[in-house]
């Protein structure tokens, strides 16, 4: 059992940047594959990025790339997302997501654990 808890969500203006991290219980982090999903008010949760145990070419949704980073601590059972140059369009709770294995996945179908979520707002 894997219990996720996330943070660093919030409201900021556009163009600016949040960290958001996700602590993890358990001492077998490192054996879990890490994502990152949002959702939007009246949307379907989408992936935004996910990152493997030995964080070997971490996944991005488009809309992201080139402006957001995944990255894991394993020592600290946490993983981050660093988002900059932030968009109104990125306005939606974020959920951190954990599933065992060692291949980077981008279904919320296939994660098994969820956190809360945290939400960011991103003001125009």
């Amino acid at each position: 059992q894997v219990q996720l808890v996330e943070s660093g969500g919030g409201l900021v203006q556009a163009g600016g940047s949040l960290r958001l991290s996700c602590a993890a219980s358990g001492r077998t982090f490192s054996s879990y594959t890490m994502g990152w999903f949002r959702q939007a008010p009246g949307k379907e949760r989408e992936f935004v990025a996910a990152i493997r145990r030995d964080a070997y070419r971490p996944a991005y949704t488009d809309s992201v790339k080139g402006r957001f980073t995944i990255s894991r601590d394993n020592a600290k059972n946490t993983v981050y997302l660093q988002m900059n140059s932030l968009k109104p369009e990125d306005t939606a709770v974020y959920y951190c997501a954990a599933v065992r294995t060692i291949a980077v996945l981008t279904s919320a179908r296939e994660y098994d654990y969820w956190g809360q979520g945290t939400p960011v707002t991103v003001s125009s």
